[in-house]
């Protein structure tokens, strides 16, 4: 029985719809922060279908559009995790709404999305109510 397309995907299974060994995507978890995968007791990944549509975007841009590491991580910082998807699901047949996402509260992001950039974004957000903060508590003092 074939799973549904909104089903969680172990590392294998993800493996065989990218068309990637399962050492290649564990290696891109540590070079690539979005790439997320649920983990559970004893390590295993699961993959959610946003996850594979990232997977799929990385092996495209890397090995048929020849980008380098460091390009798919430029394109990413600079065009964001929408647009990235859009590489590895051109239809747009997966509803791509990321887990963690812009104005996402972080107790709300399992640990494992818990990227240094989103964590750096919360902290650009509070350093910002902070200041505005403290500039109204300075004009009423």
């Amino acid at each position: 029985m074939a799973k549904s397309p909104n089903a969680f995907r172990t590392i294998s299974e993800a493996a065989d719809e990218v068309g990637s060994p399962q050492h290649v995507l564990r290696f891109w978890e540590t070079k690539f922060p979005f790439i997320t995968p649920l983990k559970r007791a004893g390590g295993r990944r699961f993959y959610r279908p946003q996850d594979v549509v990232l997977l799929k975007a990385v092996k495209r841009l890397l090995h048929e559009d020849g980008l380098t590491i460091k390009g798919v991580q430029r394109l990413h910082r600079e065009q964001g995790l929408k647009r990235l998807a859009a590489y590895g699901d051109p239809e747009g047949a997966v509803a791509f709404e990321p887990e963690g996402g812009a104005g996402a509260p972080l107790d709300a992001v399992p640990a494992s999305g818990r990227s240094p950039v989103r964590l750096r974004q919360v902290l650009a957000e509070l350093e910002g109510a902070r200041a505005r903060l403290e500039a109204v508590l300075s004009r009423t003092a």
